[in-house]
Parts: structure tokens; sequence; C-alpha cells
């Protein structure tokens, strides 16, 4: 009878153990920091998109856009002009602009770094196969994507909020 008290205490620690384990790993996950990547996940309006030419002054596009990031490291991001519509009207005819693709995602906390590799792409089809490469940067709902030229120098900034 000692074996089955002994095994029923035993039994009781290890069933007290597992409780205390599983009501902190809630705690523990809340506390942990997110990696970029965990960060980027989630949809985006765009607010400004900004190209800096390399004489004269900095250029609003005035654009609208959307832009996904999903759990499983795939994105999409679409933009146009605001005032396409009404240009489309006026030409009338069929007008295009903007950009539109989609594919698998690369981030490198390291360098702030997110590379977009392209699946699709039909206003770019020359895109489709190749990488965009954006500098990143998180500043509360904000996400800053820039990119650079050759040189380093930031050649346009797309600033978009999490929905």
């Amino acid at each position: 009878m000692k074996t089955a008290g002994a095994m029923r205490r035993v039994s009781g620690v290890i069933g007290g153990a597992l409780v205390l384990c599983m009501l902190a790993l809630p705690l523990t996950a809340v506390g942990q920091a997110k990696t970029d990547a965990e960060r980027f996940v989630g949809d985006y309006t765009l607010i400004s998109y900004v190209t800096f030419p390399e004489a004269g002054p900095a250029v609003e596009m005035s654009y609208v856009g959307k832009l996904s990031y999903d759990s499983a490291g795939n994105m999409s991001g679409l933009g146009m002009p605001s005032d396409l519509p009404e240009r489309e009207r006026e030409a009338d005819g069929r007008l295009t602009g903007g950009f539109a693709y989609w594919g698998k995602v690369t981030v490198d906390d390291e360098k702030k770094i997110v590379v977009h590799h392209v699946e699709g792409s039909p206003l770019m089809p020359s895109w489709v196969g190749g990488d965009n490469v954006r500098f990143y940067e998180f500043e509360d709902d904000l996400l800053r994507l820039s990119l650079k030229n050759a040189e380093g120098r930031t050649t346009a900034t797309l600033t978009w909020r999490r929905l």
C-alpha cells in the first residue's frame, strides 16, 4: 500500500506542476516581444507616398492603396493615383497606373529590410520573378517602406497605417 500512496503523491505533484506550467505559458507569451516578421502581419492603408528626386523638392504622389502581410509569409500590395478614375473619364478611354503585386516575403531584422519576392504583377510584368527590396521602420501604428538607389539614397517612402 505504500507504493499506491507514493504513486498518488507523485501523480499529484506532477499534476500540480502541469497546471502551473499551463498557467505560466500565457503570461510569458504575452510578455515576449514580437519579431519584426510578426509585426508586419496585418492589413494597412496607404497614407503617404513621397518621391525624392535628385534635383528639386520632395513630391507627394497622391496615391491610395492597401497592403497586406499574412502569417504564412505572403504579401500583396495595391496602389494607384487617387485621381486615376477622374483622369480616365476625361481621357475617354482606359487608363492604368499604379502598382499591384504579390509574393513571398523575407524580413531581415538586423538590416531592417523586407524583401517582396514578386510572383505576380499585372501592371508591372517585368517585376515578376524579381525582388522588391524595401527598408522599413515601425512607429506606433505606422509602417514606413523606403526605396533606395544603388548609392543608398532614399528615392521614395510609402507610409502605411495599420487597419
